[in-house]
């Protein structure tokens, strides 16, 4: 078998992503050698790779429901949203620059469309198939022009493009039909049919509006995926803790210990990365909570001051909501805080930032004996040692120099007290070095929570994504997804006007 596919959405969100990762699982397990691919990805939530490159954390995931390691050819062109108006450009996992909207819409982007198809054929000639996902949704007219993401890397590679709807936010018939209706000619004739994401309810119940709309469009739908809880991977962006649905709505174990342990996380500006705490929701017994009041982390056990694109942002924004001041209180109490990557910088006492921010110097918080400094150059790391007598290994993703000053050593941070701080990303994902850190949280907090001795991680991944290949397996026509991704789109597929403006 040999092939690809692009799964584009209607909408932001449709569920292009968790589809994506549902039929790469589905093909590993027929045996198929299969990849993902996202030309262009936007969003703060990024991993590295083996060989050190950062890509979006979606693709990482679906890679791993390939079963394979990802690699940069799978999302070339990685943007970093600084603030409202740039982002950082991230090409073939490497940083090149910052660019307005304006900028890369205005040219950049379509002059990467050579290296994005490059990429694509590359990954093609490797694996037998290749999964694409798309970007927001295809029928985006204003952008049209310059897209590298849908139509134009389904037109420039010639795939079938099978468009994902959320059924449950409702109208998903108007958007299939305008999704399609807005598109050139060109483009429409690749467009093979649909898919419904999050049914509720009796499917016979749809079964009517699916036929009007194949007598409409000439298309077909490829299934309908019921509503499950739980089923996101790794977000590109947004305040959910991916994988505690699918913990708390299965039969997990009650605590092991009398108490739960509560974790507050900052929800600072420009958050990245916020998937670090999926772990610590993973655990039973342990609540996790986003929070952006002071009030809010009297009751806490454990508050995090995670990762962020915006370090000085970020700090200005605690201060200025009260937080930085609770935060204070807090570490002078000896009350567990744990600061990581941006706000393990957050957490020192001198920040010097020409880079990200220009803002020169700020003052830290004071929390922790560090001192950081801004380089032009972007670490990128896959780091791995021992802290708390356990192995741990982690990620690294930051302009931000540190010089360690006093303290504990602590993943090539530091800690001093009950207030810890790394660059690590990803290291609470080690369950051992987890189960360490949470007996001493537990004894800083006096509370008589015992972390579970059996739960693993990376198992729970491995359900999570094989609970997305069953829902590919189960209720989407599996054969004639086949014959799609094998064959390409049927010929013959009807125009729908008005097509796409001129």
């Amino acid at each position: 078998m040999s092939g690809g596919l692009l799964v584009a959405g209607t909408t932001s969100d449709a569920g292009k992503s968790v589809v994506t990762a549902g039929i790469c699982r589905w093909l590993a397990r027929q045996g198929v050698k299969v990849a993902p691919f996202k030309a262009q990805n936007m969003s703060l939530n990024s991993f590295v790779t083996r060989e050190g490159a950062e890509i979006g954390r979606a693709q990482a995931m679906q890679a791993q429901a390939c079963r394979i390691e990802p690699t940069a050819l799978m999302n070339p062109v990685l943007l970093k949203p600084g603030g409202e108006q740039s982002s950082q450009v991230v090409l073939l996992g490497r940083p090149v620059g910052e660019m307005s909207a304006r900028g890369y819409h205005g040219g950049r982007q379509q002059r990467l469309l050579g290296t994005v198809l490059d990429s694509l054929a590359e990954l093609r000639r490797t694996y037998d198939v290749v999964i694409c996902e798309g970007a927001g949704s295809p029928a985006e007219i204003n952008l049209r022009r310059t897209d590298i993401v849908n139509m134009g890397i389904a037109r420039g590679a010639r795939l079938p493009v099978l468009v994902v709807g959320d059924i449950d936010r409702g109208g998903v018939f108007a958007s299939f039909f305008g999704t399609l209706a807005l598109l050139a000619p060109e483009d429409q004739e690749l467009v093979a049919g649909f898919l419904v994401n999050k049914f509720r309810g009796d499917v016979s119940l749809l079964e009517p509006g699916l036929d009007m709309l194949r007598g409409l469009t000439g298309r077909r739908t490829y299934g309908v995926l019921p509503f499950r809880h739980g089923l996101g991977i790794d977000e590109e962006d947004g305040l959910r803790v991916s994988l505690r649905g699918a913990v708390r709505e299965s039969a997990v174990a009650p605590p092991v210990g009398e108490d739960v342990l509560r974790v507050a996380v900052c929800a600072i500006p420009l958050m990245s990365n916020f998937t670090d705490v999926d772990a610590l929701a993973a655990e039973p017994g342990v609540v996790v909570r986003f929070v952006d009041r002071p009030e809010e982390l009297a009751d806490a056990d454990l508050v995090i001051v995670p990762g962020t694109r915006g370090t000085v942002r970020a700090l200005e924004w605690l201060r200025a909501r009260g937080l930085a001041d609770a935060l204070v209180r807090r570490a002078a109490r000896q009350r567990p805080v744990l600061g990581i990557c941006g706000g393990f910088q957050i957490l020192g006492e001198h920040i010097d930032d020409e880079v990200e921010s220009r803002a020169g110097a700020v003052p830290g918080l004071g929390l922790l004996p560090v001192r950081v400094r801004f380089a032009p150059e972007k670490t990128l790391a896959r780091p791995a040692g021992r802290a708390l007598g356990e192995p741990v290994e982690g990620y690294e993703i930051h302009h931000g120099v540190a010089s360690v000053e006093g303290g504990e050593p602590f993943l090539d941070g530091c800690r001093s007290g009950q207030t810890w701080g790394t660059h690590w990303h990803g290291s609470l994902e080690s369950d051992r070095f987890r189960r360490a850190f949470l007996r001493e949280v537990a004894a800083a907090a006096g509370r008589r929570f015992v972390p579970a001795p059996d739960t693993s991680f990376a198992a729970l991944r491995e359900e999570q994504l094989d609970r997305l290949g069953d829902l590919i397996e189960q209720h989407a026509d599996t054969d004639a997804l086949w014959r799609l991704i094998e064959s390409g789109a049927p010929q013959g597929l009807p125009f729908i006007p008005p097509g796409a403006p001129a």
